[in-house]
């Protein structure tokens, strides 16, 4: 027998954990599936600074503190993936533990990590996706990161305090993160900022060694001696759900209008995983106060019409 919510949210990021609580405070019965770990990206983070009326905060505990609001209100929150959802009057959403029934779906899938796409990238020992996480197992060792986004600056930030030496390599002359990142980074004695740089190889039989480096400019080749690298390349909409049931544009992100309804009837889409022009905390919590506003209005709506 399924079980029946009002709202069901996919996705434990801020833009799920928002619509939660907007959703549980109109009174409204919500389940959010998340299929990884709570809090998105942000809980990643070693310091959020750019969060309206906190100056300062880890992002774990960011994320600890939507998640406990949301549970506080009384929304059921539960660890599981989806692996289907079947349309009609109402959403059947199928799981890798149960199967729910819902008037309004919120997809707040998110991102997932985009790679270099280099040959040994998930074998060799020493590439990381995550500062906060690996950082430790490097300290007093020289490291890289790559990228250019505000991920990528706070990522070398962050490891500037552990490592001997961090080298930041960015395809492109200018980052696109935030200024004040980079004239932080320009200002640490143990940190070099490889501008117009890409990374073409991997080094080391079974944990990495170095990189084979090459100037986008010049075409120079040359090589770098590290310990560890440090992705942070950007990032692709998860697409897994939503590319069978709502309209996605080439990369895979789902338009939306300001209600964020997606093509679907009674399909809301919220965070990162909607086409924008700004992917931030901000617009994340923003995009999922909205949907779950619009996802609370559809429910009276068919509650109206039944």
């Amino acid at each position: 027998m399924a079980e029946r919510y009002d709202i069901i949210i996919a996705g434990g990021g801020p833009a799920g954990l928002t619509a939660a609580i907007y959703a549980r405070r109109a009174g409204r019965t919500v389940l959010l599936l998340e299929k990884e770990s709570f809090g998105g990206q942000i809980a990643a983070a070693p310091r959020v600074e750019n969060y309206p009326g906190i100056p300062s905060i880890p992002g774990a505990e960011l994320a600890d503190r939507l998640y406990g609001q949301a549970e506080a209100l009384g929304a059921r929150i539960e660890l599981e993936e989806i692996r289907s959802v079947e349309d009609g009057a109402e959403k059947t959403v199928r799981t890798d533990y149960g199967v729910y029934t819902c008037r309004a779906l919120i997809l707040a899938t998110g991102m997932e990590r985009r790679t270099l796409g280099l040959p040994g990238e998930g074998v060799l020992r020493g590439v990381s996706y995550c500062a906060v996480c690996d950082g430790a197992f490097y300290q007093g060792r020289p490291v890289a990161v790559c990228g250019g986004g505000s991920a990528a600056l706070q990522d070398a930030l962050f490891l500037s305090g552990l490592c001997s030496h961090v080298t930041l390599i960015h395809r492109r002359q200018e980052f696109r993160g935030d200024p004040i990142l980079v004239r932080e980074l320009e200002g640490k004695a143990n940190v070099t900022l490889l501008r117009n740089t890409e990374v073409t190889a991997l080094e080391g039989p079974a944990a990495l060694t170095g990189l084979s480096l090459r100037n986008t400019v010049t075409g120079e080749a040359s090589r770098l001696a590290v310990s560890g690298l440090f992705e942070a390349v950007g990032q692709l909409p998860r697409r897994e759900l939503s590319a069978s049931l709502v309209e996605t544009d080439e990369a895979g992100f789902i338009p939306a209008g300001e209600d964020c309804l997606t093509s679907r009837a009674g399909v809301f889409a919220a965070g990162d995983c909607r086409v924008k022009s700004v992917r931030q905390l901000t617009t994340a919590c923003a995009d999922g106060a909205v949907a779950a506003t619009a996802a609370c209005l559809w429910c009276r709506g068919a509650e109206g019409n039944a």
